[in-house]
């Protein structure tokens, strides 16, 4: 064990810089998402929908690829031909994409806000704090609600909490870059 630790050590002395470049990249990832939060989401869309469209491509070439030796061929070319379908909506309809994404996103804690309240309920005389979960779900619901009520400006408080993620993350990488370059 002690020596999994020394290398790992080593691996972080020798690397220091990555951990300052990341904490770098980081943090100008974050700046420039609280600067142009509409050009960030959209450049996020576009990314994932190139990666949707490849991933379909691919998925048919192997699907064209293996129809010989596979009478299941045919899933994939469907599996494909949907994620080509829905790659090229996210590059030629991104804020289409965009707002479904945000109300996924706002569906999704709705539901699972209720779902922590019923278990916390459910629980109440098994386990101890149940009102964290309790609190944690209605937070949840909350948000739900607002993205669903207001889905611009619920991807608008996404993203801002991405980049000051990122911010927070990236200072605390160039902290340790430095502590680590400088302890050995």
């Amino acid at each position: 064990m002690n020596s999994n630790l020394a290398s790992m050590s080593v691996m972080f002395r020798r690397n220091w810089w990555a951990l300052l470049l990341r904490g770098l990249a980081a943090i100008v990832f974050g700046v420039l998402t609280w600067l142009q939060p509409a050009a960030s989401a959209a450049a996020l869309v576009l990314v994932f929908g190139v990666y949707v469209l490849v991933d379909g491509v691919l998925a048919i070439f192997s699907a064209f690829q293996s129809r010989k030796e596979s009478s299941h061929w045919w899933v994939v070319l469907i599996w494909g031909l949907i994620s080509t379908v829905v790659g090229l909506l996210m590059l030629f309809q991104p804020a289409i994409t965009a707002l479904v994404m945000t109300i996924y996103i706002g569906v999704w804690a709705l539901m699972t806000g209720v779902m922590e309240v019923v278990a916390a309920i459910r629980l109440r005389k098994e386990i101890q704090g149940e009102w964290l979960l309790i609190l944690g779900g209605l937070i949840s619901v909350l948000f739900g609600i607002f993205v669903l009520m207001q889905p611009a400006a619920g991807m608008m408080a996404m993203l801002w909490v991405l980049a000051t993620y990122a911010v927070v993350f990236g200072a605390l990488m160039v902290v340790l870059a430095f502590k680590v370059k400088n302890a050995f």
